[in-house]
């Protein structure tokens, strides 16, 4: 799991990068170099580079990040091949995850630095570097996922955050349900995780509402629609990241 939380954390950084950077022709190159020096630069904190299976597959963990990086800033460009950015994240994860026995453990200045500093929560190494990532993934690359799942499915159109004028603060409060759920999960309260879910619901129903009644059946189906399906698509990927700490 080493190089899984190595790709995870280096996937976290460059989405929130890229975030930060205005939209300009070079934006990707300059996230695809960030992501490539994330990758070796945890790497080595973390000590995965000292034997030949740890640099092959911090190689495989380059190559997907490049290729999430790359393939999301295409379709984000020309509006088309959603599920293709999905399908390179997922292939990328599956990688590490399936090669993890052959993964070092983790080791290096960052194993040091954990016993140095005495942090109540971080324990075994591995499993802190793994939540990291899970933590930094929660951000921008969930914000990512949602949008490139909720465009596939028809719930927002190409080049236009549907719903976002209707619904605002989604970015935001995005990654802070996430977060919240991820934590609450971490620290056993799954059923304050659930009333979060739940909490969410209830207080966007008046705002839903208000559409049906100023816009009509139809604008408030496809509001609902992006509502629903963004949510969903959010918690999956909290309650995978809460699957994988666990």
């Amino acid at each position: 799991m080493s190089v899984l939380a190595v790709l995870l954390v280096a996937v976290g950084v460059t989405d929130l990068l890229r975030s930060a950077l205005p939209v300009r022709p070079r934006r990707p190159v300059v996230a695809a170099a960030a992501g490539v020096v994330l990758v070796v630069a945890t790497s080595a904190l973390a000590g995965t580079l000292g034997t030949a299976a740890g640099r092959w597959l911090a190689v495989a963990a380059a190559l997907g990040l490049l290729a999430w990086v790359l393939t999301t800033e295409r379709t984000l460009r020309t509006g088309r091949a959603y599920l293709l950015p999905l399908a390179v994240l997922l292939i990328s994860g599956l990688v590490p995850l399936l090669w993890a026995g052959a993964a070092p453990e983790v080791g290096g200045p960052f194993a040091r630095w954990l016993a140095w500093a005495e942090l109540p929560w971080a324990g075994d190494p591995a499993h802190a570097l793994l939540v990291a990532g899970l933590v930094l993934v929660q951000l921008s690359t969930g914000n990512l996922v949602v949008r490139l799942v909720l465009t596939s499915t028809g719930a927002m159109r190409p080049g236009h955050d549907r719903g976002q004028e209707e619904l605002r603060g989604g970015r935001l409060l995005g990654p802070l349900e996430r977060l919240f759920v991820l934590g609450l999960g971490l620290a056993g309260e799954v059923t304050a995780a659930g009333l979060v879910i739940a909490a969410k619901g209830l207080i966007r129903w008046p705002e839903l509402r208000s559409h049906a009644d100023d816009e009509g059946r139809h604008d408030i189906d496809k509001v609902t629609e992006y509502f629903l399906v963004g949510s969903f698509v959010s918690w999956l990927v909290a309650l995978g990241a809460l699957a994988l700490a666990s």
